[in-house]
């Protein structure tokens, strides 16, 4: 038994070494000169600490707006969160709540299409925004985020694991449907809401696809897009790249920290009935 644990302790080391062994070595090439970077002997730890990398990308400000692409970036996932929080936890009460006619079936439906590629939806999507006008816009950036059968399904199941002797109890004093979701539900799916605002928040950061077919001003671009475009640019400038990568992981990071007790509490009380 002891034998087998120690195995399975290894395992995972050896496993989250494996995953945190890029996001290492992208800060230590941050900081690392451009000869150390290019050097045959590569080194974990840089042998000369130095922050002209981050210099270098403060002068080249004008030519790629980085900053711009930051608060792109900001701008959207948090209204993509937010929208995305609300959106869903509407539709989850009404599928765990309200009894109306093919409710079970719209909910199986809508579950269903976390089935379908999202590269499938591309075009149709594209041609929809397209048609509203909505090309190369902030909207665009945003609205086509908002549906997330997984957010509905995920707050659904924990919605279900409310009593409802609650809402009973404020239906009798009153509460409207508002009062009731705004006032008691909101507020208990807490955990839920909080798995689902960083699951969200981590994946339209790191959206790429998206925002560089929906956009072509330089300006509009997110940092994921922007530092694509800035490799390319300067191919053999690998440690000016890291340096970019670095300061654009940093929201995620923090993101990550500020809800880490949540997401465990989140999915082992999602689902556990219904």
């Amino acid at each position: 038994m002891k034998l087998r644990r120690l195995i399975g302790q290894l395992l995972m080391t050896g496993a989250a070494m494996l995953m945190v062994a890029p996001a290492v070595w992208m800060i230590s090439t941050a900081f690392k000169p451009e000869k150390e970077v290019l050097s045959a002997q590569p080194h974990w730890i840089p042998q000369t600490v130095t922050t002209e990398n981050f210099a270098k990308l403060a002068e080249r400000a004008e030519e790629f707006p980085i900053g711009r692409w930051f608060a792109n970036s900001v701008g959207i996932s948090l209204s993509v969160t937010v929208l995305t929080l609300l959106v869903t936890s509407m539709a989850a009460y009404a599928f765990s709540r309200l009894r109306f006619p093919g409710r079970d079936g719209a909910f199986v439906a809508v579950v269903s299409t976390m089935m379908i590629p999202s590269q499938v939806c591309l075009i149709p999507v594209f041609l929809i925004v397209q048609k509203m006008g909505l090309f190369n816009t902030y909207p665009g950036l945003i609205l086509p985020a908002l549906a997330s059968p997984l957010g509905v399904f995920l707050l659904r199941q924990f919605f279900i694991t409310i009593p409802k002797e609650l809402e009973e109890a404020a239906a009798l004093d009153g509460a409207s449907l508002w009062t009731i979701y705004s006032r008691i539900i909101i507020p208990l799916a807490q955990p839920a809401l909080a798995t689902l605002a960083i699951f969200t928040f981590l994946a339209s950061w790191n959206d790429f696809v998206w925002p560089l077919i929906v956009t072509n001003d330089v300006e509009m671009r997110t940092l994921p897009v922007g530092l694509s475009i800035f490799q390319g640019r300067y191919t053999a400038e690998y440690g000016i790249t890291m340096a970019a990568a670095t300061l654009s992981s940093i929201p995620a990071i923090i993101a990550f920290l500020l809800f880490q007790k949540r997401i465990t509490q989140g999915i082992a009380l999602t689902g556990l009935k219904g």
